[in-house]
């Protein structure tokens, strides 16, 4: 599945939710990710974070069956791109 994540932490945890998010998807934006992940790594993802996260922080995730049926548009500068060449 292809998923958009993004989240909502105290500073101080901030740190450990990215080092968390880049292990699994591509970071596109201060706290936001994208990429393809299986259910499993999802539910993973999820335990973890909440391992980090505290009473006021937020988990947003957005999840869609492939990433063809989503139309993405960057206006300025994108911060990684996902095209990979090989």
């Amino acid at each position: 599945m292809y998923v958009i994540l993004m989240y909502d932490l105290n500073a101080k945890r901030v740190g450990k939710m990215l080092k968390l998010c880049r292990r699994y998807l591509n970071w596109i934006q201060n706290s936001v990710f994208e990429g393809e992940i299986t259910e499993v790594q999802l539910r993973e993802l999820r335990y973890k974070a909440n391992d980090i996260m505290e009473d006021k922080d937020s988990l947003i995730i957005f999840k869609n069956r492939s990433k063809q049926w989503l139309d993405k548009e960057v206006i300025g500068y994108e911060k990684q791109d996902l095209d990979i060449f090989l």
